[in-house]
């Protein structure tokens, strides 16, 4: 695609990885594009105002309190005169300040005065990118609608350390702005969907309950992304702490008999996307007050009983969606489990991924998944979640039957 005419506003903040902007620069510009670069002090102490500006041919801006840029309120226009802002690198540090609505430079007060796109390519020592209070950040600028890119696991290139923290490469970058600034076509318009999300939590008693680990950002990414391409959908939630995808109808339920009924009253749809990690089983009677421990006693037994089998019931439903899909979370025999699962409950895709704690998938925000139908498999490499969904809304869109 070509970018021509595109005017992207790129903040380039402190850490070894600003070099990459270089060539992200000379990489927009090939493609047509008009960068104007924004530089925080710690960037600036990594490459110089003059590089960048060279291959920008335009202007760095690097000071909130320019007298010149500043006399007709420069900081807003930057804000507002281009298509899209970019941030790569984004530092831990500009991340937060981003979260928490602080603007204390020119690149934090832009970014909070901004209604343009935002695209965020983290780079950060792996340490500092898993602490939760970056992983809480990331959380909410997610839920603010801004679309992130990376980070990629590797070799920190001035630690030595390796893990995930490494920013995108450049052409990566590019296509993700690619993505976001073409018009989406909408391919599945007139079309309607149902996808399911998150956990389910099943009552002990008033206060525990039997859950999977799951935060519902797939989920909610693929409901989003369906929307994008014209669908009409409906998602089904169960517990998360993510905001509801915007232009998508979200029913939040807690329980696995709860999302059962939402799914079944949403029928017919075209397309049914099951991503929820619902729980297997529920107490049989779960309990109307807290149950007490007793002092030198053991637990009372928990009598368990099957929940109903949300995928399998739509699958083989008398209104089936013309296309069903189904995640299956593995730890173990990835291929040979989503193959099983696809003969046994109708589905036309199964989309799995292994989840073992060490790969960090459950409650992360990137994946890896292979799709398996009945005439064969394939991998996707490794991607943030928001990539999964649209690659995977295309796949769909291309496979559902058109009128």
């Amino acid at each position: 695609m070509t970018l021509a005419g595109k005017d992207i506003l790129l903040i380039i903040s402190g850490g070894i990885a600003a070099y990459k902007s270089l060539d992200l620069i000379r990489r927009l510009r090939e493609r047509g594009a008009h960068v104007r670069p924004i530089m925080t002090a710690g960037a600036q102490e990594f490459i110089t105002p003059l590089a960048v500006g060279a291959l920008a041919a335009d202007k760095v801006f690097t000071e909130l309190f320019s007298r010149e840029d500043e006399q007709d309120v420069g900081h807003i226009r930057l804000a507002r005169e281009c298509d899209l802002v970019v941030v790569a690198p984004a530092t831990a540090d500009l991340m937060a300040k981003m979260a928490n609505g602080l603007a204390n430079d020119l690149a934090s007060t832009v970014l909070l005065a901004t209604n343009k796109p935002v695209l965020v390519a983290p780079a950060m020592n792996p340490q500092m990118w898993a602490h939760p209070a970056t992983q809480r950040n990331l959380m909410t600028l997610q839920s603010d609608g801004l679309h992130f890119i990376g980070p990629k696991a590797g070799e920190m290139a001035e630690s030595g350390e390796a893990g995930v923290g490494r920013m995108a490469e450049p052409l990566e970058i590019v296509a993700a702005i690619e993505d976001l600034l073409q018009p989406q076509s909408l391919m599945l318009s007139g079309k309607t969907a149902i996808v399911t999300s998150g956990p389910t939590h099943e009552p002990i008693d008033p206060v525990r309950y039997i859950a999977n680990r799951s935060s519902g950002r797939q989920g909610h990414a693929i409901a989003a992304a369906l929307s994008r391409l014209g669908a009409k959908v409906t998602l089904v939630s169960g517990p998360v702490t993510i905001a509801d995808p915007a232009g998508v109808t979200t029913i939040h339920i807690e329980r696995a008999e709860e999302m059962r009924d939402a799914v079944l009253a949403a029928l017919p749809a075209d397309i049914a996307v099951m991503v929820a990690a619902v729980a297997d089983w529920r107490v049989a009677s779960s309990a109307d007050q807290k149950i007490k421990k007793q002092a030198g006693a053991a637990p009372a037994p928990l009598e368990l009983t099957e929940n109903p089998d949300i995928l399998k019931t739509v699958g083989h439903h008398p209104n089936r969606p013309r296309l069903v899909v189904g995640f299956a979370a593995e730890t173990q025999n990835v291929e040979e489990n989503g193959r099983a699962k696809l003969e046994r409950k109708g589905a036309d895709l199964i989309v799995a991924n292994d989840v073992s704690p060490e790969t960090g998938i459950m409650g992360g925000s990137r994946n890896t998944v292979r799709l398996i139908t009945t005439s064969g498999s394939e991998v996707w490499p490794e991607m943030d979640k928001d990539a999964v969904a649209m690659k995977l809304a295309h796949w769909i869109a291309e496979r559902v039957e058109k009128p």
